[in-house]
């Protein structure tokens, strides 16, 4: 593995560490210094911050996170999707959670169960 990776890897471990205890504002401020920094982003780490941001019921800042994917080009999978999609669900955002189907569709990406049961309890 080379350094970037290694460094990658790590804030990755971190944020979902951020994650799964609450922290979501922490994950969020470490994914806003990789972002700003030469460290690479890559979907697991995304993920990992969408799904603190699903966690804490926090739909704007998953979308937030959406759009900076986009951005640098950090390529979008179903787990991207479950977690922001289950993030409206908490927030009973039902039109945003029916928009990312659509954006899923747009992007060729494939819902499952979990993308689908979550948008429809919206």
């Amino acid at each position: 593995l080379s350094m970037v990776e290694c460094e990658t890897i790590a804030f990755s471990a971190v944020i979902s560490a951020c994650a799964r205890a609450s922290e979501w504002e922490k994950a969020l401020q470490l994914v806003d210094l990789i972002v700003r920094s030469e460290v690479e982003s890559n979907t697991i780490l995304f993920n990992a911050a969408i799904s603190g941001c699903e966690k804490a019921a926090k739909w704007e800042k998953a979308m937030k996170l959406l759009g900076v994917m986009l951005q640098r080009n950090v390529e979008w999978g179903t787990i991207t999707f479950n977690a922001a999609v289950s993030a409206c669900k908490k927030s009973s955002e039902w039109e945003t959670a029916l928009r990312l189907l659509t954006v899923m569709a747009l992007g060729k990406v494939e819902p499952d169960m979990i993308t689908l049961t979550a948008a429809i309890s919206a």
